[in-house]
């Protein structure tokens, strides 16, 4: 009889390691609190806008393309992939709308036209980051981060200063640019690390390479897609999926995971995964005596921030939008500050938009857009519908004056989406919305393990763990801890083999 392993939430982490399972021959079930799977990569409908929940930037297409790959299929399989031409727009004042191509030559000239000579220390910069991203990618992430002997390997030792680990992003941008405007553009994606650029480090500008060179792409119909497929793909490879069912504990025998019980079953694994926030899975369902962490462990960790999310739909078509739209019209310093170091709600956030249906007619009603507003916070803020709608209020006025337009007359359907919600839908520690901070302190090996010490078969996987928040990383843990699993827990036992007669 092969192995049976229980997965434990159904995103992006908990669908790689169940399909990468599976593939071994393994007997694997998903068991999913909610009632479609895809975690925060949810989707839901609604008067014929169809939004998706959480992710909405696609980075890092090879990463994809290379857990397809492992099944002999191709992304192309499930999902109509296009690159956005501008990538996206940054909107530092009412009149002045940064458009960043995804042509290289063009890219150059932006550049150029901002701060002459930065188009060759744009090279330089981005030849670097390509170094990170390619080792970064091939040495670090695929490591479970056990211990420090991971990279005790020459190779890898000796590359630890040229991937800048211990300088920071903001540093390393801002001794080879001056202009404001494209420090903020390169400094920008790392906040989707959940930290300030003078807190993260220098390796983390293989994202600038994941931008500029790699490309920001959408898959037509939503980024659920990417969820429908990876759920097509571990259906095809004999994965269970069994939706509404919420774990509520995890029994322990002699150190083993023997029970996993929700409100409707008891199932009895060989193996389990953790793919559900890691706090939660530790804290709440397991016993105290099983725990690696404590609460106060926990408490002490950096998190990355949660966000206030906003899903409208908008009765006619926006003008001077484009499918990603960063308002940068505020001090992105003080939001920062107010995000990671003084906690509380931001006094002038700055925000994001994404408007999918300018690039995607299926996901609105004809003569209409799909729109999501995205504020970052920090977590474990108070969350009450006065100030979601006091920060809604704000962030429209902003809206309507930069792009000039009125547009809340038009707004014919609204949903908000905060640290309450985070919580209640992804039992998220403190209502994060990323995971932990990619700060150099909990980098690979210092993050919270990915393999439980005192249960000898309980495994995690996600965004609280090796390697980080996003999905590609997401994606990668899964893949990773499948492996782990498959060196200690064979899919078969030697004397359930059937034996080959030669």
């Amino acid at each position: 009889m092969s192995k049976k392993v229980i997965v434990i939430g159904s995103g992006f982490a908990g669908l790689a390691s169940a399909c990468c399972l599976a593939k071994e021959g393994y007997d694997v079930t998903i068991l999913e609190k909610n009632s479609v799977a895809g975690g925060r990569a949810r989707k839901f409908e609604k008067d014929g806008y169809v939004f998706d929940m959480g992710p909405s930037w696609y980075w890092m297409p090879d990463v994809f393309d290379d857990f397809f790959e492992l099944f002999g299929k191709k992304s192309s399989d499930y999902y109509d992939l296009v690159r956005l031409d501008p990538s996206y727009q940054v909107i530092f004042e009412k009149d002045e709308f940064m458009q960043v191509p995804a042509k290289w030559e063009e890219l150059l000239a932006m550049f150029e036209h901002y701060e002459p000579g930065s188009g060759k220390k744009l090279e330089k910069f981005l030849a670097e980051a390509e170094y990170k991203y390619k080792v970064g990618i091939e040495e670090f992430v695929h490591k479970p981060g056990h211990s420090i002997f991971e990279f005790a390997d020459m190779r890898v030792v000796s590359s630890l200063f040229k991937l800048q680990m211990f300088s920071s992003v903001s540093s390393q941008i801002r001794k080879l640019f001056t202009n404001k405007r494209l420090v903020e553009l390169l400094e920008f994606p790392v906040l989707f690390l959940g930290a300030t650029p003078q807190k993260t480090p220098a390796l983390y500008s293989l994202m600038n390479y994941a931008d500029m060179v790699g490309g920001t792409w959408y898959p037509m119909g939503g980024m659920h897609k990417i969820i429908e497929g990876m759920v097509s793909l571990a259906e095809e490879l004999g994965v269970t999926i069994l939706l509404n069912q919420e774990v509520r504990s995890i029994k322990t025998t002699n150190g083993t995971a023997s029970e996993i019980i929700t409100d409707t079953k008891t199932y009895h694994p060989d193996v389990v995964v953790g793919s559900a926030d890691y706090h939660h899975v530790e804290q709440h369902l397991l016993e105290e005596k099983d725990r690696q962490y404590t609460e106060a462990y926990w408490d002490k960790r950096t998190m990355a921030p949660s966000s206030l999310l906003f899903y409208l739909g908008v009765n006619k078509r926006l003008k001077n939008l484009r499918h990603h739209n960063l308002f940068f019209d505020t001090d992105f310093e003080l939001h920062a500050h107010e995000i990671y170091t003084e906690p509380k709600w931001p006094t002038e956030p700055l925000f994001y938009v994404c408007a999918p249906s300018i690039t995607d007619d299926s996901v609105a009603p004809e003569g209409c857009e799909n729109v999501f507003v995205l504020i970052p916070l920090a977590p474990d803020l108070e969350d009450t519908e006065a100030l979601r709608e006091q920060y809604f209020d704000m962030v429209m006025k902003r809206l309507e004056n930069l792009t000039g337009q009125e547009i809340r007359s038009s707004i014919t359907y609204k949903r908000s989406f905060a640290h309450k919600d985070f919580k209640e839908d992804y039992h998220a520690y403190k209502g994060n919305a990323y995971g932990l901070a990619n700060t150099l302190l909990q980098t690979a090996f210092l993050k919270p393990k990915l393999k439980n010490p005192k249960v000898d078969n309980l495994y995690y996987a996600g965004q609280l763990t090796t390697p980080g928040p996003g999905m590609p990383p997401s994606l990668i843990s899964g893949q990773v801890v499948a492996k782990e699993i498959t060196k200690k827990f064979p899919a078969q036992n030697k004397h359930d083999i059937p034996a080959v007669t030669i």
